[in-house]
């Protein structure tokens, strides 16, 4: 029974060990020539960092000659990073002479961006296609344009530099000020590696994390007759305007005939009214003595022969416009 309990003790025992003293990590080191200090080991289970996240990337940066130490690689772990992606980094851009040290890959680790992919970009340009810019020439014909950047790593401005989209957005704005400024489509047809280089001469990868190093139209397409369109928009504009002034001008008028209708009605009203009064102010005067029975006759002459003058000369007009009729006929 002791017996078993002391194997069972040992058994723990040695199990607690090889896991806080990693036998096989410190075997492989000395094996690869890189010198791991046991305790170093230990050091790195109490701080809770993988020993193998830090033991075989620094056997491959060893085995490929470069000035690291664990030291770096556990604070660059502490930190965050990808210590094995760094060190693949940091091999190719050896293998490719660019100068990157390794804080300068840690830092580009740590800022999000993958060094290892910066590098590959460094030695093999990657192409960048634009979306479909439109662009209106002078003339008013749209211009529809792809094009093709090619571009390769800037590992000193990898840190706080613009990315992919900045580039892209650089691009179409240099393409729509190029074409804005032809005076016709047709030139731009005619010579599509202008835009090339007037927007490749404007500096589009100052502040980014890329250089260009070629710009390349793919495509162009001939799109709408926007000068003729916005022409056609102002018309019906314009002709939406002078319908509303036109319709302005009807209400004021008819508000106007309105007005005089009414007042035309009021003033016959009152003259209606006044005459009226007339038999009776007659009759008031007849009794103060102020109008004599003659004087009252004599109007009456005078009223009857207005009117039997009117008569007559409505009589005549009516025989001219029958005679002239007949005449007609």
């Amino acid at each position: 029974m002791d017996i078993i309990f002391m194997l069972i003790f040992i058994i723990v025992v040695s199990g607690i060990f090889l896991h806080f003293v990693p036998i096989g990590l410190w075997i492989s080191a000395l094996a690869a020539d890189v010198h791991v200090g046991i305790f170093t080991l230990i050091g790195m289970r109490m701080r809770r960092v993988p020993p193998s996240k830090i033991v075989m990337p620094l056997i491959k940066a060893n085995k490929a000659g470069l000035n690291v130490n664990v030291n770096q690689l556990e604070a660059h772990y502490l930190a965050g990073g990808n210590v094995d992606k760094v060190v693949d980094a940091l091999i190719a851009s050896q293998r490719a002479e660019i100068g990157l040290p390794f804080e300068r890959a840690a830092a580009i680790d740590l800022a999000g961006r993958d060094v290892l992919e910066a590098v590959q970009m460094s030695v093999n340009p990657k192409v960048i296609e634009t979306p479909v810019v439109s662009a209106v020439a002078k003339n008013g014909i749209e211009l529809r344009i792809k094009a093709r950047v090619t571009v390769r790593a800037n590992i000193d401005r990898l840190v706080g530099g613009a990315g992919e989209p900045t580039v892209i957005a650089r691009v179409g704005e240099g393409i729509v000020t190029t074409v804005g400024s032809a005076e016709k489509h047709t030139d731009v047809l005619e010579s599509p590696d202008e835009i090339s280089k007037v927007v490749l001469g404007k500096g589009l990868d100052a502040g980014t994390a890329f250089e260009i190093l070629s710009i390349d139209i793919a495509d162009v397409d001939v799109g709408r007759n926007i000068g003729a369109q916005l022409q056609t928009d102002q018309a019906e504009a314009d002709k939406r305007i002078a319908q509303a002034k036109a319709e302005e001008r009807r209400a004021m008028a008819v508000a106007q005939e309105q007005e005089m209708k009414a007042y035309t009605q009021e003033m016959e009203a009152k003259v209606v009214e006044a005459q009226a009064e007339v038999p009776h102010a007659m009759a008031t005067a007849l009794k103060e003595g102020k109008l004599g029975v003659m004087d009252y006759y004599n109007m009456m002459n005078v009223q009857s022969d207005t009117e039997m003058r009117n008569a007559i000369s409505h009589a005549g007009k009516t025989e001219k416009i029958r005679g002239s009729e007949s005449k007609i006929i």
